[in-house]
C-alpha cells in the first residue's frame, strides 16, 4: 500500500530574501528581486542584470567561518535553506535509525563559479597553486553529502542533475522513496549559484537571456508579448518530506501533501521544447494519474514560465492539451517574473510557493504581464496576487534536453 507523503518543513534563500515568510511576503506583494549584477563586473556582457541573493545574506547563522571558506556559493545557500527546513520541521536529528532518512538534492550546474575561479588560478599561477578543495566545492553530490553529515542521515543520498528540472526531479524521487516505504523522511530540494561572467556569457551566446538592462524589475515577463528571454538567478529551496504516519506520530505541522509526480522526455532537441507540447502534457497527465484524481480538480498551476518565446507558448499549449476546456478555468502564474530563473533550484523554490498557495489561499501574480501574448491566452494572474482557496495545485519544471517534470500537491 502506497504511503501518503507530507511536507513538514521548508527553507528558502532567493533574490527576494532569506526565509519562507520573507520570500512569501515579497512575492505576494509583487516585488521583483532582479537588479543590476554586483557579484562581478558585467561590463563585457550583453546582459548585466540577474536575481542575486541580497548582500545581507549571512550564512554564518548556520555555518561556521572555517567551514564557509570550503564551500561553493551554491553549497552555502543550499545548506542554509536545508537548516531552515529542518528547523521548521521540528524534528530532532540525528534519528534513531539513520538509514531510514534520505537526502536528495538537485542542481543543474553546481559549483561552476568555483571551476571558473579555479581556472583563473591555473592560468595565472600554475597547477601547484590550485585550491585543494576545488573538486569537493564543484561537484553536485557534495551538497547532499554535506547535509547528511550535518544531520547524521545515512539513507539514500544523491544529487540529481536534470538542468532546470533538477530539483523538481529530486523532490519527485524523494516522494517516491517515502511513498514506497523505502524511507521515512527526506531532505530534498535544490540549490544553484552560477551568476558569473562565464554563465552569463554562455547563456547570451544561446540568446536565452533578457537584455533589458535599464529596467531590471521589468525584465522577466512570462507570457507577455514583449518578453525577450529569461533572467538568470541564484537561490535554494529545501523541503523536509515524511510519511504522513511518521509526521502525525510526532505531532508535526503539515503544510501540504505531495500526491503526484510525472516525468517525461521530449526526445526532440537539445534546447528547444517540442512545439506540440506532447512531453510536457504527458508529465502533467502522469502526475494527475499518480494522484488518482480527475484533471478538473486541479485549480492552480505554478508554471515553468521562463519568459522565453518558445517555452511560454509551448507550456500554454501543453496545459490546454492536458486540461481541455477546463484549462481556461485554471489559475496560473509564473513566480519567475519576480525571482528570475534559478535553473536547477527553480523547481524546489516553486514547489514551496505552490505549497504555500495551498496553505495560505493566495495565488501569486505574474509580474510584468502588461500585454499578454495572443498565443498565451490562459488566466496567468496578471500583475497582482488573488485570494483563492485551492485544494490541488501543480508545479511544472521543464529543461534543456526536453526533460519535463510535474509535481502535484494537495491541501491538508
Amino acid at each position: 500500500m502506497r504511503r501518503r507523503v507530507a511536507i513538514t518543513g521548508m527553507g528558502l534563500v532567493t533574490c527576494l530574501g532569506t526565509g519562507v515568510d520573507e520570500n512569501w511576503n515579497q512575492l505576494t506583494g509583487g516585488h521583483s528581486g532582479i537588479r543590476p549584477i554586483t557579484l562581478f563586473d558585467p561590463k563585457r556582457c550583453q546582459t548585466r542584470i540577474a536575481g542575486e541573493v541580497p548582500s545581507e545574506f549571512d550564512p554564518m547563522q548556520y555555518v561556521l567561518l572555517k567551514e564557509l571558506r570550503r564551500l561553493d556559493r551554491h553549497q552555502q545557500i543550499g545548506l542554509v535553506a536545508a537548516c531552515q527546513a529542518v528547523e521548521a520541521s521540528g524534528f530532532v536529528f540525528p534519528p534513531a535509525d539513520p538509514y531510514r532518512y534520505a537526502v536528495i538534492i538537485g542542481s543543474g550546474i553546481g559549483g561552476l563559479s568555483t571551476i571558473e575561479a579555479g581556472y583563473e588560478v591555473l592560468r595565472e599561477k600554475g597547477p601547484k597553486r590550485m585550491p585543494p578543495m576545488m573538486i569537493p566545492m564543484a561537484v553536485i553530490n557534495l551538497l547532499p553529502g554535506l547535509i547528511a553529515m550535518r544531520f547524521g542521515l545515512k539513507g539514500p543520498n544523491f544529487g540529481v542533475v536534470n538542468a532546470c528540472a533538477s530539483s523538481a526531479s529530486a523532490i519527485g524521487e524523494a516522494y517516491r522513496l517515502i511513498a514506497s516505504g523505502s524511507a521515512d523522511m527526506a531532505i530534498t530540494g535544490g540549490a544553484e549559484a552560477v551568476v558569473g561572467e562565464f554563465a552569463i556569457s554562455a547563456f547570451n551566446a544561446l540568446r536565452a537571456l533578457s537584455t533589458r538592462n535599464d529596467e531590471p524589475a521589468k525584465a522577466s515577463r512570462p507570457f507577455d508579448r514583449d518578453r525577450d528571454g529569461f533572467v538568470l538567478a541564484e537561490g535554494a529551496g529545501m523541503l523536509t518530506l515524511e510519511s504522513l504516519e511518521h509526521a502525525k506520530n510526532r505531532g508535526a505541522n503539515i503544510h501540504a501533501e505531495i500526491v503526484g509526480y510525472g516525468a517525461t522526455s521530449d526526445a526532440y532537441h537539445v534546447v528547444m521544447p517540442d512545439p506540440n507540447g506532447a512531453g510536457a502534457c504527458q508529465a502533467m497527465r502522469l502526475a494527475i494519474q499518480d494522484a488518482g484524481i480527475e484533471p478538473e480538480r486541479v485549480e492552480y498551476i505554478n508554471a515553468h514560465g521562463t519568459s522565453t518565446d518558445l517555452n511560454d507558448k509551448t507550456e500554454t499549449l501543453a496545459i490546454k492539451r492536458s486540461f481541455g476546456k477546463f484549462a481556461y478555468k485554471l489559475s496560473i502564474s509564473s513566480t519567475k517574473s519576480m525571482t528570475g530563473h534559478a535553473l536547477g533550484a527553480a523547481g524546489a523554490i516553486e514547489a514551496i510557493f505552490t505549497a504555500l498557495t495551498l496553505e495560505r489561499g493566495i495565488i501569486p501574480g505574474t509580474l510584468n504581464l502588461d500585454s499578454p501574448d495572443p498565443e498565451c491566452d490562459l488566466n496567468y494572474t496578471p500583475k497582482v496576487m488573488v485570494k483563492r482557496s485551492v485544494e490541488y495545485a501543480m508545479s511544472n519544471s521543464f529543461a534543456f534536453g526536453g526533460q519535463n517534470v510535474s509535481l502535484l500537491f494537495r491541501r491538508t
